[in-house]
């Protein structure tokens, strides 16, 4: 089993940034791929941001050139790095991850096995 404990969001303004953290912990030997998703109230959740194990990453259309993902694998840790926020980026962001390579990329929402309980980001105009 693997827990995925996220942590960073806040309330920020327009334009300005935030960096979320993802801890995880327990068996994280069995990760090959970490992401990013996000739901906005009455939405559906979403994919932002995927990374795999070699280091390649995916990027939402919406997010591409402002956000970046990262890990630090010593401490076992995912980061999301947000520039130039905007309002609609308001939304519970959630962190998942994944033993399978084939589930890295796609934003196989169904099929991912582990996600963490979320962190709020809020971005005021």
């Amino acid at each position: 089993q693997v827990q995925l404990v996220e942590s960073g969001g806040g309330s920020v303004q327009s334009g300005g940034s935030l960096r979320l953290s993802c801890a995880a912990s327990g068996y994280t030997g069995s990760i090959y791929c970490m992401l990013w998703f996000r739901q906005a109230p009455g939405k559906e959740r979403e994919g932002v941001a995927a990374i795999d194990s070699d280091g390649s990453t995916s990027y939402a259309d919406s997010v591409k050139g402002r956000f970046t993902i990262s890990q630090d694998n010593a401490k076992n840790t995912l980061y999301l790095q947000m520039n130039s926020l905007k309002p609609e980026d308001t939304a519970m962001y959630y962190c998942a991850a994944d033993p399978d390579p084939a589930h890295c990329f796609g934003w196989l929402l169904g099929r991912l096995e582990y996600w963490g309980q979320g962190t709020q980001v809020t971005v005021s105009s």
